[in-house]
């Protein structure tokens, strides 16, 4: 079982910034992909940003590019998201993903944290 856990969540001003990590866990082979997701209350879970392994290539959704920057930590499974100029429209809770390859048996995954709050205050 691959276990994915996100953490630095937390209540900000607008305009504040907030760097959230994600650490994935378990009895992995590789990491193909990694990144997030975010569900504010009564809205769809959105696709924010992913990074994928090798040359480490970035996504973003067009509502955070150019605010937010995805990257991988020395241990390619650790993911942050470096959130700046926050505003109250990004409230809400933030899902760290990682999709890859487990062993024994070898097969593909994909696995998500339990979340984490970000408030943005106006």
């Amino acid at each position: 079982q691959v276990h994915v856990v996100e953490s630095g969540g937390g209540l900000v001003q607008a305009g504040g910034s907030l760097r959230l990590s994600c650490s994935a866990s378990g009895s992995i082979s590789s990491i193909n992909t990694m990144g997030w997701h975010r569900q504010a209350p009564g809205k769809q879970r959105e696709w924010v940003a992913l990074i994928t392994s090798g040359d480490d290539t970035t996504y973003y959704t067009a509502s955070v590019k150019g605010r937010f920057t995805i990257s991988r930590g020395n241990a390619k499974n650790i993911v942050y998201l470096q959130m700046n100029s926050l505003k109250p429209e990004d409230t809400a809770v933030y899902y760290c993903f990682a999709r890859g390859v487990v062993t024994v048996p070898t097969r593909d995954f994909e696995s998500w944290g339990q979340g984490t709050q970000v408030t943005v205050s106006s």
